[in-house]
C-alpha cells in the first residue's frame, strides 16, 4: 500500500495503463511543458519523460519533441487552447482504435465540445449497430474555488441526460486510481469529474481538503455503477458526491453528538447509478437527503428523488430533502461563493430538521 493524493493516484492510473496498453495516450493543454504544472492540476506532470511529448519552446515557434516511448512514439500531446480540437481528436482516434485520455483544464469548457461529445462520441456505437466503439476518457476538473462564474461550475448533471456517456465522480485516492483504470479500459466514452479542492497536488487551493489515502500497489479497478457507504447510520440517509460527502461527514459528526445517526452514501458513479444501495439504506432510515454542488433545478439529485418517489415511496417516513447550490451563477466574491455553495453547517441544519419529522 502507498499513501497518495488524488492527483498522484490519477497519474499512477494513467501511467500504468499507458505501460499496459500502447494505444493509450494523453492530450490536452499544458500536459507536460517545461515550467508548467502538468495540466492545470499537476496530474500529467512528468509523463513526457517516459512516454514522449511535444513541448513548446519559449524562444521558438512551434513544438519540438521531448523524448519518445520505447517504440519511438510521442504519447503525451500538447494541444492549443481549443476544446473542440481536443474532443475531435479524441473521437477520431478512438474510432481508429486508440484510447485517448484528455485533460480539460476546467470542466466548464465541456460546453465548447458539446457536438463532439453528445452527437458523435455518445451515439457512434448506437448508429453503427455496435461496430464502432469510442473508448475515450474526458477528465473534467469541477467545483467552486474562487474563480468566478465561468471557472467554478459543477456540470455533471448536464451529461447524465445523454445516453451513451458514462459519468463518474471519484473522490478518494483509492477510487481515483481504480475508477480511472476502469474508465480507460471501457469501450464507451467516460467523463471523469474531479473536484479541484480534492486533488491534493502541488498546486494549492484555498479551502483544499486532504484526500490523501491508501492505494494498493497491485493492479486493481473499481467498478463503475457501485456506490460506497462512507458512514453507516440509522436515522437519515445522506447521498452526496465529490466534495459534498466530505462536508456531509463533518455534519454527521456534529449531529452524532445530538444523538442523530446519519448514513452517508457516495454514489461515485452517476451513470450508471446504484439505486439499490440507496434503497437498502432507506429501509433502515426512512429519510432521504441528497446533497450536491450542482445547481438545485434539475440536478442529479432531482433524478434520484424522482426514482425513489416512483419506486420506493413506501420506504419514506418524511419528504425528500435536497441541498444544492441555488439557481444562480457562481459568484466571484469568496464571501458570496461560500454563501451559495452548500456548507457542512447547512447540511447539518437540514438533516437535523429532517430527523425530527
Amino acid at each position: 500500500m502507498a499513501m497518495m493524493s488524488i492527483a498522484d493516484a490519477l497519474k499512477s492510473a494513467i501511467v500504468e495503463e499507458m505501460r499496459r496498453d500502447p494505444t493509450v495516450f494523453c492530450l490536452g493543454e499544458d500536459e507536460d511543458i517545461p515550467g508548467g504544472l502538468g495540466g492545470a492540476f499537476t496530474v500529467t506532470k512528468g509523463l513526457g519523460d517516459e512516454f514522449g511529448a511535444n513541448v513548446r519552446i519559449a524562444h521558438e515557434t512551434g513544438f519540438e519533441t521531448k523524448g519518445t516511448d520505447d517504440f519511438g512514439n510521442i504519447r503525451v500531446i500538447n494541444t492549443p487552447i481549443s476544446e473542440i480540437l481536443i474532443s475531435g481528436v479524441c473521437v477520431g482516434a478512438a474510432m481508429a482504435g486508440m484510447r485517448p485520455v484528455a485533460d480539460l483544464q476546467y470542466g466548464d469548457f465541456l460546453f465548447c465540445m458539446m457536438d463532439q461529445l453528445v452527437n458523435q462520441a455518445a451515439k457512434m456505437c448506437y448508429m453503427s449497430n455496435g461496430q464502432v466503439h469510442i473508448p475515450m476518457v474526458m477528465r473534467a476538473p469541477c467545483g467552486a474555488t474562487n474563480r468566478g462564474a465561468q471557472h467554478a461550475q459543477s456540470l455533471e448533471s448536464y451529461f447524465t441526460h445523454v445516453p451513451g456517456l458514462k459519468i463518474i465522480c471519484p473522490s478518494t485516492a483509492y477510487d481515483a486510481k481504480g475508477m480511472m483504470k476502469q474508465a480507460i479500459r471501457d469501450e464507451n466514452p467516460v467523463l471523469v469529474f474531479e473536484h479541484k479542492l480534492l486533488y491534493g497536488g502541488k498546486r494549492k487551493e484555498a479551502g483544499q481538503l486532504s484526500a490523501i489515502g491508501e492505494v494498493p500497489d497491485r493492479d486493481y479497478t473499481v467498478p463503475v455503477g457501485k456506490a460506497a457507504i462512507r458512514r453507516e447510520g440509522k436515522d437519515v440517509t445522506i447521498v452526496a458526491n465529490l466534495l459534498m460527502w466530505y462536508k456531509a461527514m463533518q455534519a454527521a459528526e456534529e449531529l452524532e453528538k445530538e444523538g442523530i445517526s446519519c448514513e452517508i452514501i457516495d454514489p461515485r458513479s452517476l451513470v450508471p447509478f446504484d439505486y439499490d444501495t440507496v434503497l437498502e439504506s432507506l429501509q433502515k432510515t426512512g429519510k432521504l437527503m441528497i446533497v450536491h454542488e450542482d445547481h438545485y433545478n434539475c440536478g442529479w439529485g432531482a433524478q434520484l428523488a424522482s426514482y425513489v418517489a416512483e419506486h420506493a415511496i413506501t420506504l419514506l417516513d418524511a419528504p425528500i430533502v435536497r441541498v444544492a447550490t441555488p439557481d444562480c451563477p457562481i459568484p466571484f466574491s469568496p464571501t458570496l461563493e461560500s454563501y451559495v455553495i452548500p456548507s457542512a453547517q447547512r447540511i447539518a441544519d437540514e438533516a437535523r430538521k429532517l430527523a425530527k419529522l
